[in-house]
This record gives C-alpha cells, structure tokens and sequence, in this order.
C-alpha cells in the first residue's frame, strides 16, 4: 500500500483492516496493525491538521499505555514532552486527604503527563512511515470507500458511523465542563500531582515541564457550567486569583508549596458527560475509544482506556490470526473476545469515577463526613490502596 504523504490518492485493493478517525486512539491502532502485518486503510473521520500550537489538553499515562507507546516506537521522542507523576495527593472538602507515592508502591512513576498535541503529532509522524497503511478518503454514510475486512470505529463521542450502525449511546450529561490550561508555576512542582474534591468541583493540577521545565501544570478543573463560562470571561488575572482563592479554601498550605501560579496559555473548556456503548462490535465493525465509551475526567483515565482498547484489539486479531487463520479480521466470533475483554474494565472504571463525582457533589452534611471518613479510612488500608493503584495503572 502507498505512504500517506499522499492522502488524496485511493486504495488500490482490499485491506484488513479500515481505521476511521483523526486521534490519537486512531492513529495508534493503524500503526499497531502495520506492526502486526495487516494492511491497513486509515479513513481520517474529518480534515485532518497538525494540531495546533494552543493545544493546553494534557493526558495522564499509564504503564500500559506507555508500553504500547514504546512498542509503537513513539514514547522515546515523546518523552522530551512529558512529566513524571511521583506523588499523588487528594484531599477531600471536610479534610478527608489520600496520598498515592510511587516509591511505596515500588513503581518507577505513577503516570507520565504528556502533551496532547505532541503525542498525535508523533503518532501522525510516524503514520508517514508505517508500512501497509494508506490514507483513504473518510466514510460516506458510514461506509468506506475501500472494501475491507473490519472497519474499526475510531471517531470519538459524536461518531457519525456509530449512530449509522444503530448502536444506542445515551449520554449522561453531568451539567459540568472541564477547564483546562497551562500553568507556569514559581517553584518546582518535584512530579507531584494534585486533586481537590471541593463539592461540586473537583480541581487538579498536573506536574508538566512547558513552558517551564520541573515548574508546570496542566489545569483540569471540573465546575459547573456557568462557572465554566464565568472562568473563560475573565482576565488571566482573574482567573489566576480565582484558582488561587479555590486553592486557599481547600488547602492553605499548598499555596506556598506550589508558589505563584500564573497562566500560560489560554483557557480551554468542554461539557463533561458519562456515556457507553450498548454494543462495541458486530460483523464486520468494532468500536474504540470515545466512540464506545465517555467518562468523567477525575480519575484520568479517558485516553488510558482508548489506548487499552487498542492493545485488546490488536492482541485478539493476532491471536486469531495464529490460532484460526480461516478466520478475518471481522469475523463476528473474534470481535466478541475483544468486547468481552474490554467492556467490564471500561463499565466499572466509569462507575467508579461517577460513584466519587455524585458522591461529593452532594451537599448533605451526612455524606460529607461518610466521603471524607472513608477517603481517610482508604489512605490507612494499603492493599486497598495498592488495588487502586493497579486498577489505574493498567485501565
């Protein structure tokens, strides 16, 4: 198949597999495929670009999607745009406090924190030089334009091929959006990340190295709708003394370990919703990432989950490949194995995050004392801790 420096140009025959979608979950399925011998026609979902310069998204990366990243050969250039996570503290809005560390854990690091735009432009890089992938034109009426054995759904929570398969996808709208920003901060952040539960916000501050190297954060602040829209009204002042207050109130003493924080890029926002699939495959089509599943953001684990989708799917083919070769990439039977592996991980890591969203969003003080007495009473039990941990690391 031809390389994608030429996207215009059609598919000359039949592939394995057709990828849909622009992202990052697409682009690394299409080249875990290349890797794996099975061509490939990469459909982009929407007029695919570099992504741009003002990006402030950030995600944070488990070990098994750093595996994957370095199996795929990206995760070496990546690292130059990421941060180690070594500590994580959480406190609670009625001093409930849990403290996750990498060295009790005996782990090198809890997560990386990456650069969005640095991550897909890496992945789009390295597309250029995949073997068996070719860039094809995107769906028509959720239909590809180059016949193939498995049309792998990769695009998003709004996906058109989604909603043309029939596949139910009711969403949960929580009345929160997510701001995000870059942060410059006047003392080094030493790879500790931290979360406020402030009812009915939840507030986060990810260690990251731009624009100041050891003295950055990528901002992810859960708030309602209209403090969402109140925060991207105001002045970089505002919201810096706004994040400041909100810092003061939940923790006094963590505004002088972090020192004076100060924007660095703009201030982005998105409505939050919980969502799932109610079928993730049938003949001849698979759905991954946020176009079988949608959560909240708390927990970090949005883009761990789609890179888990894809490792799942990749590892099922290969072994359907080796063990029932008269089998195809879409035969009904081996896409079950991949729902049946990925739903239960996916169902339960969401209602764990919208079980800790519902429950400190409610104001009553019974509950308030019940959330942070258990928050505290989870920070003495290790294994329980430890099951956390590894529930996290491996979405």
């Amino acid at each position: 198949m031809s390389n994608p420096l030429h996207p215009s140009r059609p598919a000359t025959g039949r592939a394995d597999v057709c990828v849909s979608g622009s992202g990052a979950v697409a682009m690394s399925l299409a080249l875990a495929l290349s890797a794996e011998g099975f061509s490939v026609a990469w459909a982009r979902a929407e007029a695919f670009s570099a992504p741009r310069s003002t990006d402030v998204r950030t995600y944070a990366l488990n070990a098994r999607a750093i595996d994957l990243l370095t199996r795929l050969r990206v995760w070496p250039a990546l690292r130059e745009w990421s941060a180690p996570v070594f500590d994580m503290q959480i406190r609670g809005d009625d001093g409930g406090a849990m403290h996750f560390s990498a060295w009790q854990q005996h782990l090198t690091e809890l997560a990386w924190i990456v650069d969005a735009g640095a991550l897909e432009r890496l992945l789009s890089e390295a597309l250029r030089f995949a073997p068996r992938v070719e860039v094809v034109p995107a769906l028509q009426a959720g239909q590809p334009g180059v016949p193939a054995d498995l049309l792998a759904i990769c695009e998003g929570k709004h996906s058109d091929t989604r909603r043309a398969l029939g596949v139910s996808f009711d969403r949960q709208e929580y009345g929160h959006w997510g701001v995000a920003a870059r942060l410059r901060a006047s003392r080094p952040h030493q790879g500790v990340a931290r979360q406020w539960f402030r009812s009915p916000d939840v507030l986060a501050l990810l260690p990251f190295n731009q624009p100041e190297p050891d003295a950055s954060y990528g901002l992810v602040w859960s708030v309602p709708q209209p403090r969402a829209q109140e925060l991207l009204a105001m002045s970089s002042a505002d919201v810096e003394a706004a994040l400041s207050e909100a810092i003061a109130q939940s923790q006094p003493e963590a505004l002088a370990q972090l020192g004076e924080l100060h924007l660095a890029s703009e201030v982005a926002s998105w409505p939050l919703a919980l969502a799932q699939a109610d079928r993730w495959s049938g003949p001849g089509w698979v759905l991954l990432g946020d176009a079988a599943h949608q959560m909240h953001p708390l927990a970090g684990q949005g883009l761990n989950l789609g890179l888990a989708d894809v490792d799942t799917l990749v590892a099922v083919l290969r072994e359907a490949r080796a063990q029932e070769p008269w089998r195809t990439a879409g035969d009904e039977r081996v896409l079950r194995r991949y729902a049946r592996r990925r739903e239960w991980p996916t169902r339960s890591m969401a209602q764990l995050t919208d079980g800790m969203l519902q429950l400190f969003a409610d104001p009553r003080g019974p509950l308030k004392s019940l959330r942070n007495g258990g928050m505290s009473l989870v920070e003495r039990l290790g294994p329980i801790k430890t099951w956390l941990v590894g529930r996290a690391l491996d979405a």
